[in-house]
């Protein structure tokens, strides 16, 4: 990187002339006017720096943001890494739709991965909180104000009853439509995340919503359910916003989901999306491209996770479409879903969506057993959604009954992953485990195994980070945890999406570090400075070294744990019954492997270009995936 190579050097030589005072230019200038005294030129130096920072505020904040935000990303996180950076236009405004797995974190990742200056839309909620409102506006960002951030209970109960393909009949037991809503309102029953916009309110029992955006596979509620009312919000100075800020070249960062979750697929877009692109149509005549972004998280909640950052392909408005866009009403309704499909179409392309959490773990398990030998990260994603694409269809196909071979051998990868959690072992180390002997007793292995240099190396480990772990990891640590739960706890409560909340445990650790790393750091500082004899410099100097030592505890515990993890199956040993769980992992694992190639190739030929074609459109199959659902839908 040729920026960071000029970086280097302007420091390396900075610094050589000003440790040298013969090439010194200040120190120069001062022998030859001897009449210009130092504090002149730091007045106009202080002066000048003022001037800069005031005139340029956004931007160097903006710019120490960004670098700040680096150092968390590696601190948090194990590994960062991008695929698809070449689907992002280099120049003139884009918008970055993105899915919401891992709230503020997520707009961190995008940050940090991307060279665009971006805008956020953000919920004013959040606005309001301290150090995100804070960061948010030196980030120029837009808030937003959600109607589900002060939604209402509403009076009785109702029941949903389809009445054409796109509008619902509600009617209400006790209800008080008339008094409580206007048309434009959204109401949500009770039990699910889709809030319904009004349509028509024919009297206090009954009321016509439109039902466009009710997910395929949401079964309507059988028995009258309480619900919320969500109040129509004007958005138009957010538009303006936003479309200033998109005519003048910029980048807007949007989550259409509308809030953080924990699920393993999309929950239903707003269409705020499309009406932020179809505008700047209208108004600037910029066909904007939607760049999806996929954020997918591996061990999401949890400190050195990782997340696969990837970019697909940018969605364009069809120009045909935009008269049907300004005749308004219904016309309006029908392009903007249009869109919104595309959209979401795009962004399920760069994730790997499947029904539940247990589907996914059966996806990734059936990944690796599949795979022959390590493949690049863009791979192991497209092989993912091969697999969760091709579960889908099965089902499908099956009309939700697969066969009773795929049944056993989800079974069995099911069983698998959980013998190898028991065993703490990662199913990695499975394939070495054949190349070891079981049948010796305890103390003849010991003696056998490759342990002393590992064991060595787990000692070196632990006494390297054990005291920045103790007096500066740890404490904040620990604390950070328990905050994280406590938040945790709250979300799900107030959550009507969410299912275990996990989705704001990294973020509340983070926001939580932020302050409490510094205050240690002063804490440290005090005591040095009240019950040492130590002069001001030195203690300034081990201040300034405390996060450099903070974070060599952090890799240097983390390179322990590895060692922990690979020494643990060779631990295991030293017991019998685990020995003989362990001997059996091996072939276990080769059987089902046999058995879901076998599988695979005896069903795959059903499923046309996943099985046969080497690179795929995966936005152009999830827009078929979607259409088939639809159909499916209808003949039901």
């Amino acid at each position: 990187n040729i920026d960071f190579t000029k970086t280097q050097l302007a420091v390396y030589f900075g610094v050589l002339i000003l440790a040298v005072d013969s090439i010194n230019p200040v120190k120069i200038f001062l022998h030859v006017f001897p009449s210009v005294h130092p504090w002149h030129l730091a007045t106009l130096s202080c002066i000048l720096i003022t001037y800069v920072f005031i005139s340029e505020m956004k931007a160097l904040l903006y710019f120490s943001l960004k670098i700040f935000f680096h150092s968390i990303l590696s601190i948090f996180f194990r590994e960062v890494e991008i695929v698809g950076r070449d689907n992002i236009p280099r120049y003139g405004p884009v918008i970055f739709s993105c899915n919401h797995a891992n709230q503020f974190i997520d707009a961190v990742n995008l940050l940090c991965t991307c060279e665009h200056k971006i805008s956020y839309l953000i919920a004013e909620k959040s606005w309001k909180r301290r150090i995100v409102g804070d960061m948010a506006w030196a980030l120029d960002c837009v808030p937003v104000k959600r109607a589900q951030d002060s939604a209402i209970k509403g009076t009785g109960e109702i029941t949903l009853k389809e009445a054409t393909p796109i509008s619902f009949n509600v009617t209400g037991t006790d209800t008080a439509f008339k008094s409580e809503l206007n048309v434009g309102d959204k109401i949500r029953s009770m039990g699910t995340s889709i809030a319904l916009k009004v349509e028509s309110i024919a009297s206090d029992t009954e009321l016509t919503v439109n039902s466009t955006n009710w997910k395929d596979d949401t079964p309507l509620p059988e028995s009258a359910v309480s619900f919320d009312i969500l109040k129509r919000i004007d958005q138009k100075i957010v538009y303006e916003k936003v479309l200033e800020k998109l005519a003048s070249g910029g980048a807007i960062g949007i989550f259409p989901e509308g809030g953080s979750h924990d699920r393993t697929d999309l929950l239903p877009l707003k269409v705020g999306v499309a009406l932020i692109a179809y505008s700047a149509l209208e108004q600037d005549g910029l066909n904007i491209p939607i760049v999806p972004v996929g954020l997918n998280y591996f061990r999401a909640h949890r400190f050195r996770g990782r997340v696969v950052v990837e970019y697909g392909q940018p969605t364009y408005i069809d120009p045909k479409t935009l008269d049907a866009y300004k005749q308004g009403g219904e016309e309006r309704r029908q392009v903007c879903n249009s869109l919104l499909d595309a959209v979401e179409d795009s962004m399920k392309s760069v994730i790997v969506s499947t029904p539940d959490y247990e589907t996914l773990q059966v996806v990734h398990t059936a990944r690796r057993l599949y795979q022959r030998k390590e493949l690049p990260t863009s791979e192991k994603q497209d092989l993912n959604r091969r697999f969760a694409e091709g579960y889908r269809r099965l089902m499908m196909l099956s009309e939700g009954k697969p066969p009773k071979e795929w049944l056993d051998l989800q079974n069995k990868i099911i069983a698998y992953d959980k013998e190898l959690k028991d065993l703490g072992i990662r199913d990695y180390q499975v394939p070495a485990l054949s190349n070891e002997k079981y049948e010796y007793d305890g103390d003849k292995v010991l003696r056998e195994m490759r342990l002393p240099y590992q064991i060595g190396h787990i000692f070196l480990m632990v006494f390297l980070a054990a005291i920045p772990a103790a007096f500066l990891n740890l404490p904040v640590g620990l604390i950070a945890r328990l905050y994280a739960l406590k938040r945790r706890k709250k979300a799900l409560r107030e959550s009507k999406v969410k299912i275990k909340a996990f989705d704001v445990m990294l973020t509340e650790k983070v926001l939580l570090c932020i302050v409490l790393v510094p205050s240690l750091w002063v804490f440290y500082g005090i005591i040095l400075w009240n019950f040492t004899d130590w002069d001001g410099p030195t203690i300034a100097l081990v201040i300034m070294s405390l996060p450099l030592f903070s974070y060599m505890g952090i890799v240097v515990a983390e390179a322990g744990m590895v060692d922990i993890k690979d020494v643990r199956p060779f631990v295991m040993r030293l017991f019998p019954s685990a020995r003989r769980r362990l001997s059996a992992l091996p072939s276990t694992r080769r059987g089902l492997q046999k058995e879901l190639r076998g599988f695979i190739k005896q069903v795959g030929p059903q499923f046309g270009e996943l099985y046969y074609e080497k690179d795929l459109d995966w936005k152009e199959i999830q827009r078929k995936s979607r259409t088939e659902s639809m159909v499916v839908k209808k003949e039901n």
